[in-house]
């Protein structure tokens, strides 16, 4: 081959080189850049930096779908993105995220979810928390894949039923996001079925359930037992919000009759929790001994029931309220602790072995959290208000941290905040509460609708922050912004509270308060 040849054809193996490094660019950019389109007013780039650090913080000791390299370009295809001048509140939400898409398992069949990194197959335990946090993806198709696993046949069922669960109620409350009536109503008739089979199990003559607190994922409790059937105030709650979205469920797949039918289970539930797990002596929700007594204590889990809205409001259930806030019932410096601090005994079913005795778990933390949030939107009370709501929430924030970087595990001392079971590699990164859902809906304040109005109350007191904005969030098939700027100057769209869909307004006011729009 003479030279001239020679040259001719580096040129043209140049041209075909630069040619796919074009592509190349073009593709990744197109790819770091496919949510902006999204994104009405926030820029993913100003926020790389959370997710750089993160990748840095410490070793990848599990890789699953998306490792930490793929990370930053998963999220912003997949998240809303969030502003605001809380800085730990805004790391904790890039690192929740961050920390979340790392559970994503590929399967044969299909996408999956776990619990601890280190145990890859699915626990049923905080299905719930997965669907509630998951739910705010832009791709249903990992949320889709996972539900079906739990569902599909008699042996994932059997699994799913190993712990107590309101998937019926996270299900429901999913479909208020995305909307997609066709996946939601097709699981009507194994949602019936899953029903009758926790009736079979767990149901007593009287129609309450009852659980082991091993079973509830609250092991070593001061009121529960591994072998005695207690009634508790977590399975009953959960089966009262379980039946309400069943009943829902069939009226929107057009089935009365399966409908009344689950209105009727949710009515004899509410009555009985109201009539016997509520303690008169304690002003709270208590667990019930075999013997038929009251366990004598005050546990986290009485909050619960306002997490599904079952108590009626008024000043006697209302009153339970006020122990939260309490050094003496469950307030702690390092979070919400499981059961009452002036217990006797507050803390002495030993260190290590999952108790539920005292120390603070977020799981618990989470389910609080949407109970007050039930409370204060819904029931006419006096007893909290939304400081409570973000007191609680800020020390949420402030605990899921470990020598100075973020981190979130299974449980931790309530003094100190140091993470017990948590730094061996059992627990990092565990899967067992939420965090965006808790932002979105409580602090933001969008509360899902089935209808085509957007409701936003924010649980944000007066005055913390100067502004804040949600920008990219899936809603209905829309594309929502939601952001306050109280004096106009940060996003430059105007002074107050407002809504966009699509990037279009739809609902603007002045103050931080409820605020209601139309989707276009």
């Amino acid at each position: 081959m003479n030279l001239t040849a020679k040259y001719t054809k580096a040129a043209k193996i140049l041209v075909v080189l630069r040619s796919v490094f074009l592509i190349a660019c073009f593709v990744s950019f197109a790819v770091q850049n496919s949510s902006a389109a999204d994104l009405a007013i926030l820029k993913p780039a100003d926020f790389a930096y959370h997710v750089s650090r993160f990748n840095t913080m410490e070793d990848e000791n599990v890789t699953n779908f998306i490792s930490n390299a793929d990370s930053w370009n998963w999220l912003q295809k997949e998240i809303p993105f969030f502003d605001c001048p809380g800085r730990e509140v805004e790391e904790i939400y890039y690192f929740r995220w961050w920390s979340f898409r790392k559970h994503i398992e590929q399967t044969t069949n299909g996408f999956g979810l776990s619990e601890f990194l280190t145990k890859p197959q699915p626990i049923s335990s905080a299905l719930g928390f997965h669907i509630a946090e998951g739910r705010w993806l832009h791709d249903q198709n990992y949320l889709d894949d996972y539900v079906r696993y739990w569902l599909r046949d008699e042996n994932s069922r059997q699994q799913l039923h190993k712990y107590s669960q309101w998937l019926a109620a996270a299900l429901w409350q999913r479909y208020l996001v995305t909307a997609d009536k066709n996946f939601t109503t097709n699981l009507l008739p194994v949602l019936v079925a899953d029903y009758h089979q926790w009736e079979s199990e767990k149901q007593l003559p009287d129609g309450l359930f009852w659980q082991f607190d091993v079973r509830d994922a609250m092991e070593e409790s001061i009121s529960g037992s591994r072998t005695a059937k207690n009634i508790r105030p977590t399975i009953n709650s959960y089966m009262f919000g379980n039946a309400q979205s069943i009943a829902k469920i069939a009226r929107l797949a057009g089935d009365k009759k399966v409908a009344e039918k689950f209105d009727a289970k949710s009515s004899q539930l509410k009555k009985l929790v109201e009539q016997k797990l509520w303690s008169d002596e304690a002003g709270f929700f208590e667990v019930v001994h075999t013997n038929g007594n009251f366990a004598d204590v005050r546990e986290e889990i009485g909050f619960i029931p306002w997490m599904f809205s079952l108590p009626d409001d008024n000043k006697n259930f209302n009153a339970a309220w006020p122990q939260m806030s309490d050094a003496k019932g469950f307030s702690a410096p390092f979070g919400l602790t499981t059961a009452e601090r002036r217990s006797p005994f507050f803390r002495t079913h030993g260190y290590g072995h999952c108790e539920w005795d005292g120390a603070v778990w977020p799981f618990a933390t989470s389910q609080t959290l949407y109970a007050l949030a039930n409370v204060l939107r819904d029931y006419k009370q006096s007893v909290v208000t939304p400081q409570t709501y973000f007191d609680a929430f800020l020390t949420y924030v402030h605990s899921q941290h470990a020598d100075g970087k973020p981190y979130i595990g299974e449980y931790l001392d309530e003094v100190t905040g140091g993470w017990i079971n948590g730094k061996g590699g059992r627990s990092r990164y565990y899967n067992h509460s939420t965090y965006a859902d808790l932002l979105i809906t409580g602090v933001v304040g969008l509360r899902p609708r089935a209808d085509d109005t957007v409701e936003i109350s924010p649980l944000l007191p007066d005055g913390v922050w100067n502004y804040f904005c949600l920008d990219g969030v899936k809603y209905h098939g829309h594309t929502l912004t939601i952001f306050w700027d109280a004096d106009g100057t940060r996003y430059r769209h105007g002074k107050g509270l407002f809504v966009l869909a699509d990037g279009k307004e739809i609902a603007q006011g002045n103050k931080l308060s409820k605020l209601t729009g139309r989707l276009p």
